[in-house]
């Protein structure tokens, strides 16, 4: 046989609270329909009513545990209809005695709003009608209005005692739920601490897609991004002239500001490797791969701005090693989404033009930000470059074309010492810092030749 101790709990407390009522009611049934016997006249009727309702108790017991868990809420439902014949037809025994009738009808009632609400309250009512209605097949009534003592006091015993147990059984449980909501309010702020923390090492936009749920929409696709790398020069080198804690505050310094400047340019972290950043444009509030190369480049100028600054700051602390940042970006199709196995997923981009914007990192010299051809053409309007011509690289077996930022052009005025146009026909490229001053006649004069060639074709 199945014991109640194996359902769950919640359903094992309403099992046991209706087993206590079970037992209340009928022993209050008992009491009131012994009270009505004497010693010279044990009406059988009465007796066998008698018998019932005590047979009944560990009856009903029985019945749940033999009934499977799945089957308890169904089993539980008719026992509590049986309940309620039975008290109904008690009370026909009874002549419908007015102080038990009451008693026993508020109890049933009760008892079923209590635990099932208003339909359990009309299966009950409709139940205790059935059972006064097979009481009035069996049994005639005298329908006394008026009742004796032994009989209400019986029944008055028995209910008060239901009632008083029912206050204690509520009583525990509020008490239990205020604890479980406590519980559940501590777990909660823990939770969101948690949480808090979490999405620290978590990208926005797959932070984002696992709190809405949406978790599967992060897939693989190919999908054309800006991606960008940078490091410290040296820093390997670094690490073994300072101590530990030095080095990590000066790390964490560098990679909080760096990230501020991130997230002020709209990019994506995909990862902190040491000293270095790997940073996307174009995944996350791309409005288009133009924009996404513009802003990863201004972002570009901005750190190493910032890098400035730093270097001050590091120096002031007694850093003799000037620590300098390089950085490399290229703009091309990758294959973006979630890679990995079921144990470990990480959400980044792959494929030939990160591997080329992570060989433009390593190629550039200290506070230098190479670029490829293509970022070059998307931003060549907006960001001023000097053309480094053809470099090899790593891993690809033809010459790469790079560039290298000199700045934003609406930031250069008087201090522009790079110039650079292209239209169909024309195309200039002055450095005015390679230029020699022995070359500096001759490059003047072949502007004016060129000027006085433009304005003489009409």
């Amino acid at each position: 046989m199945q014991r109640m101790t194996d359902t769950p709990a919640g359903q094992f407390d309403a099992l046991r609270a209706q087993h206590f009522f079970r037992a209340l009611i009928c022993f209050a049934a008992a009491g009131t329909l012994a009270s009505q016997l004497t010693l010279n006249d044990l009406n059988p009727l009465l007796t066998g009513a008698i018998a019932l309702c005590l047979i009944y108790i560990p009856f009903a017991h029985m019945m749940i545990g033999w009934a499977k868990a799945s089957r308890h809420e169904i089993v539980t439902r008719l026992l509590g209809c049986t309940d309620a014949a039975l008290i109904g037809l008690v009370l026909a025994l009874c002549n419908f005695s007015l102080l038990p009738t009451i008693l026993f009808v508020t109890m049933i009632q009760f008892n079923a709003l209590l635990h099932g609400g208003g339909r359990q309250w009309a299966e009950h009512s409709f139940s205790l009608i059935g059972g006064i209605l097979l009481g009035l097949l069996i049994h005639q009534p005298a329908w006394a209005f008026t009742t004796q003592l032994n009989v209400s006091l019986a029944s008055l015993i028995g209910i008060s005692t239901y009632f008083c147990a029912s206050a204690i059984f509520t009583f525990s449980q509020i008490r239990s739920l205020k604890s479980q909501l406590q519980t559940m309010e501590d777990e909660k702020s823990l939770l969101k601490v948690r949480t808090h923390r979490l999405s620290r090492y978590i990208s926005p936009q797959v932070w984002a897609a696992i709190s809405e749920n949406r978790d599967s929409s992060l897939q693989t696709e190919r999908k054309r991004l800006t991606i960008f790398f940078s490091d410290i020069k040296d820093f390997s080198q670094l690490s073994e002239e300072l101590e530990a804690e030095t080095l990590t505050e000066i790390l964490n310094t560098y990679l909080k500001e760096m990230s501020k400047i991130v997230e002020q340019f709209g990019g994506t972290i995909d990862k902190f490797m040491g000293d270095g950043i790997m940073v996307i444009f174009g995944d996350h509030g791309s409005k288009g791969i133009k924009h996404d190369s513009i802003r990863c480049v201004a972002m570009a100028i901005a750190m190493r701005k910032r890098m400035k600054v730093l270097q001050q700051m590091w120096l002031s602390q007694g850093i003799k090693r000037l620590m300098q940042i390089r950085m490399g970006i290229n703009t091309g199709y990758c294959t973006l989404g979630t890679f990995g196995t079921t144990h470990h997923l990480d959400y980044t981009a792959l494929g030939t033009h990160v591997n080329l914007a992570s060989r433009l990192e390593s190629a550039a010299a200290p506070e230098e930000i190479l670029v490829s051809h293509e970022t070059w053409s998307l931003c060549r309007d907006t960001i001023m470059f000097r053309d480094k011509g053809e470099i090899s690289v790593k891993g690809f077996s033809h010459p790469i074309k790079v560039y290298s930022v000199v700045g934003l052009r609406k930031d250069m005025g008087k201090n522009q010492s790079y110039f650079e146009h292209s239209l169909e026909g024309f195309s200039m490229h002055l450095d005015l810092d390679k230029v020699r001053n022995y070359d500096r006649d001759r490059a003047i004069a072949a502007l004016h030749q060129a000027v006085s060639a433009l304005k003489e074709k009409r």
